[in-house]
């Protein structure tokens, strides 16, 4: 039903840009009993909205910002679903100009999470709040029922919180959405979720080169490994996919899909935000930044071109027992991915530290298991683990994931040395084997990296015997000063 806001109808939730995401949110909303004020720049689409979809619920019509607001029961909710950027800003400055203090403004795309800072602070200052919300599930979970990480204010989520919940996913009846925290830890959370996101589809798009490139399977026969790993430990939505993309044949050709598909993936920017942060935070995260950098080389096609044909070396021979090598592949998947997790949460506890947020992983854990891209069964283990340590050090540290890792850890080395002695690429399976070794290693070579900076730049290093900070005179008698 369409609602005249002539007549003084009031709307709980308004959505304004009603591109696929907005319209299919303002839909779910409008499914689960709220009354929904619309407005887009092109009345157009408002009007498109309301023609094909307005029997699903309440929908009040607007066309002008203030008609838009005017439409609202206070305190004022208003989900922006709009390009990030400058674009998101001019509609906030609209929104802010025609709405009084207290009410709440909600980004709901991919915003950059110091943007979302930036805004906070702006809109508290006149009396607004903002929640950056990271929302996940794409166009599907938007309509029925996604992962929602609300940042900011915790008194807004009190009039915001029982809308937002009320449409999000819902696993064993506790819904995929909860308070994140201040400011832009929403949009942040949302982001590292997107980097694990790129992690976990690298490594299994290093899973499907192997059985093709080292076991000769077709498209068909690796979408059946990919369902029957779904059936186990490795069961989440993204192995879900793969074995539906995979069985999908070209209509013009006859060929699967996936052998006509340019092998060129393309990237919207949040990978790279969670990589530069990572390194802003100091913080390493291997798994996501190869998978990164694997898009970007991808994508180079000329490059590529130009390079085919360049010496492998001596190649091994192909493995002869199928079997096996599908099983190590399989364990190396799961071991690497628990890798792209723990660095996630690594990432998302520097944050927390940095920004003062207090993040709790076990919560993010429990809203990732439904609605989001990277919902997966061990989401439930990564829950386990942080409801029994919240302070773990490490996910691999956690007494199911050591057990899983070291049960994995010859398959996972094999996968990787099949692979190079095969010339295959493996970025995120080596970088994932080799951050592991390194964080169970006694001793890195850090220790001579360390000697060297303090010989051509007297950083100074510490010692393992003595307490403080020591220089060499290396260009004197070689002495050492306490510095």
């Amino acid at each position: 039903m369409t609602i005249d806001n002539t007549e003084g109808a009031r709307a709980q939730i308004g959505v304004t840009g009603l591109a696929v995401m907005g319209s299919n949110i303002a839909r779910n909303f409008a499914r689960h009993g709220h009354t929904v004020a619309l407005h887009n720049r092109s009345i157009a689409k408002t009007d498109a909205l309301i023609e094909e979809h307005g029997s699903e619920g309440d929908f009040v019509r607007t066309e002008t910002i203030e008609e838009f607001v005017g439409a609202l029961q206070k305190p004022r909710r208003v989900l922006i679903m709009v390009k990030a950027g400058d674009p998101t800003d001019a509609v906030i400055e609209e929104l802010a100009a025609a709405m009084e203090p207290g009410d709440i403004i909600i980004d709901g795309g991919n915003a950059l999470y110091t943007d979302t800072i930036r805004r906070e602070a702006s809109l508290r200052e006149r009396g607004l709040h903002f929640v950056g919300a990271g929302i996940s599930g794409g166009e599907e979970g938007a309509l029925n029922g996604p992962s929602i990480m609300p940042g900011g204010p915790k008194e807004s989520y009190a009039a915001l919180g029982p809308l937002l919940e009320s449409i999000a996913a819902q696993v064993d009846g506790t819904p995929c959405c909860t308070h994140i925290g201040p400011d832009g830890s929403g949009h942040f959370v949302k982001m590292v979720h997107n980097g694990i996101e790129y992690a976990d589809m690298q490594l299994i798009g290093e899973a499907y080169n192997l059985l093709g490139s080292a076991l000769g399977y077709d498209a068909g026969k690796i979408a059946d490994v990919f369902t029957e790993w779904n059936g186990g430990d490795l069961e989440s939505y993204l192995v879900e996919i793969t074995a539906e993309v995979l069985r999908q044949n070209d209509a013009k050709t006859g060929k699967p899909l996936v052998d006509v598909i340019v092998d060129a993936a393309e990237q919207k920017g949040t990978g790279r935000w969670t990589v530069k942060s990572a390194l802003d935070l100091g913080v390493p995260v291997t798994g996501i930044a190869e998978a990164v950098f694997a898009r970007a080389l991808s994508g180079s096609r000329e490059q590529r071109k130009a390079a085919v044909g360049l010496a492998s070396g001596q190649l091994a021979d192909k493995p002869t027992d199928a079997a096996q090598f599908t099983e190590d592949i399989r364990q190396a998947l799961y071991a690497s991915k628990v890798v792209a997790y723990a660095q996630g949460f690594d990432q998302i506890a520097a944050g927390s530290a940095e920004y003062d947020w207090d993040l709790h992983p076990a919560d993010l854990a429990t809203i990732w298991r439904g609605g989001c891209i990277i919902r997966a069964r061990f989401l439930n283990r990564i829950k386990d683990a942080y409801d029994e340590n919240p302070t773990l050090p490490s996910l691999i540290l956690a007494p199911y994931f050591r057990d899983a890792i070291e049960t994995a850890i010859d398959s996972w080395r094999r996968v990787v040395s099949t692979a190079t002695l095969l010339g295959i690429p493996v970025p995120a399976f080596a970088s994932s084997l080799s951050y592991y070794d390194a964080l169970r290693a006694e001793r890195l070579p850090a220790a001579l990296t360390q000697g060297q900076r303090d010989f051509f730049g007297a950083h100074t290093y510490e010692r393992v015997d003595a307490e403080g900070k020591f220089h060499t005179l290396w260009s004197g008698d070689r002495s050492e000063v306490q510095a």
